[in-house]
């Protein structure tokens, strides 16, 4: 990102000097909530009496750019740093000086009230909840009705059922779909119930907690002004752990667990077209293969599963970090915000791209599901309440030794063909108990 004119000041290019290690910037949405949480702390300090009104407006105004992402380029600072994030909370604090004037000053103005400790950990925790309820929230449920509807097209479409990875009695495509509309459901939940302790910040703590060179009404003033944020239930809790988005990012692990177990559904029922399961088309987007003529891979559902892999691993790098609550401060906060960040916005992007770019054009090979569903030795099961379990064994045995159908071991052992047909309904084995 090229830098038209540099607006930071020597702690920045300190700072830009020191950490040269991933090339990566602190994510976008913490820098533009910590220039949000400054431009109405300006205001509140003014409301206060503690800073010039005129002065604190200009502060506010150029807060407000940022915020706006106006001046995404003049945060250049590696998010591997101070394990505090002093020096993007310093970087902000001057370029927001420098925006707005003469008399500005970076900390006695700027940084009013405030403390790298309770700022930056509190921009991270309101760009996350922002972030989740604005986009990943509502990709979950996109996806979610995808799946929904597609269990509708396949309510009535009988398939083998599988457990071990061995045939199991009938279901219906439906009841496996609906089960995947209800995954992403359930993890949408999990997520959202986080966001409440997530939203609890450290503001107004300043240093180490006490709130030491700050007014007793400005946290709350400020909280008011940005309209999220909710005050701690412990303000050295708050202070010392990165908890609540420990909590968060484990939700977003279960969203990636969910998504891997639907994708190698797919994945499974995909394979073919001639030696695999080919039970369902996926739509086809590529050529598979530089060599091999006509051949098509299940693409997206391969994305989504190196996406959960991401998000797994990412879930890891932050519980570690959460471990790292040394006393009265957290010090890993940057790696934190790296990897929730980059969690939320690939989850959301993959959600939308399983849901349009496949779920909404899988199309059930029937007959093949239908096939696979007479011929699974699993549907003697429907026989046990008239022939009883040992008698059973014996026909599944002797049918999967002879390649012969349950159906006709059955009336070689003396089943009578009404009880054949009364026990051996597809449809009705999958309706099951019916609840």
């Amino acid at each position: 990102m090229a830098v038209q004119q540099e607006l930071w000041g020597s702690e920045t290019s300190k700072a830009v000097e020191n950490f040269q290690v991933s090339g990566e910037r602190v994510p976008v949405p913490v820098v533009r909530w910590l220039a949000r949480i400054k431009a109405e702390a300006a205001r509140v300090n003014a409301d206060l009496g503690l800073l010039d009104a005129e002065l604190a407006e200009r502060i506010a105004r150029a807060g407000d750019e940022v915020a706006a992402g106006e001046h995404d380029d003049q945060f250049p600072i590696d998010v591997f740093q101070t394990g505090s994030g002093t020096s993007t909370n310093m970087n902000a604090n001057e370029v927001i000086a420098n925006l707005a004037g003469d008399g500005a000053h970076a900390n006695d103005h700027v940084n009013m009230g405030q403390s790298s400790n309770d700022v930056f950990p509190s921009a991270v925790h309101l760009a996350a909840v922002s972030e989740v309820r604005e986009r990943l929230l509502p990709a979950i449920d996109h996806l979610a009705s995808a799946f929904a509807g597609k269990a509708g097209e396949f309510a009535d479409v009988v398939k083998a059922g599988r457990t071990h990875m061995m045939d199991a009695v009938p279901v219906t495509l439906g009841q496996e779909f609906a089960g995947y509309a209800a995954q992403m459901t359930l993890g949408r939940d999990r997520v959202s119930d986080s966001l409440g302790r997530a939203e609890q910040i450290p503001l107004g703590g300043t240093a180490t907690g006490t709130g030491l060179n700050t007014h007793p009404e400005f946290a709350a003033r400020v909280r008011g002004r940005l309209g999220l944020g909710t005050a701690p239930r412990d303000r050295f809790e708050a202070q010392a752990n990165r908890d609540g988005l420990v909590e968060l990012h484990s939700a977003l692990k279960g969203v990636a667990v969910s998504l891997t177990k639907i994708a190698n559904d797919l994945v499974l029922m995909g394979s073919g077209p001639r030696t695999g399961l080919v039970e369902l088309q996926l739509p086809e987007l590529q050529k598979g293969s530089s060599i091999m003529p006509g051949k098509v891979n299940p693409v997206i559902p391969e994305v989504t599963l190196q996406v959960a892999a991401q998000v797994i691993g990412n879930d890891t790098a932050v519980t570690v970090a959460g471990t790292q609550g040394n006393f009265e401060l957290n010090v890993r906060v940057p790696m934190i915000a790296r990897n929730l960040f980059e969690s939320i916005r690939i989850l959301t992007s993959t959600c939308r791209l399983l849901a349009d770019k496949c779920v909404s054009g899988i199309v059930a090979n029937e007959e093949q599901l239908r096939r696979h569903a007479e011929s699974t030795p699993a549907i003697a099961t429907a026989l046990n309440p008239h022939i009883g379990y040992d008698l059973g064994t014996e026909i599944v045995k002797e049918a999967v030794a002879s390649g012969r159908t349950i159906r006709e071991v059955a009336i070689e052992k003396g089943v009578d063909e009404a009880t054949l047909d009364e026990a051996l309904d597809l449809r009705g084995m999958a309706r099951g108990s019916g609840e």
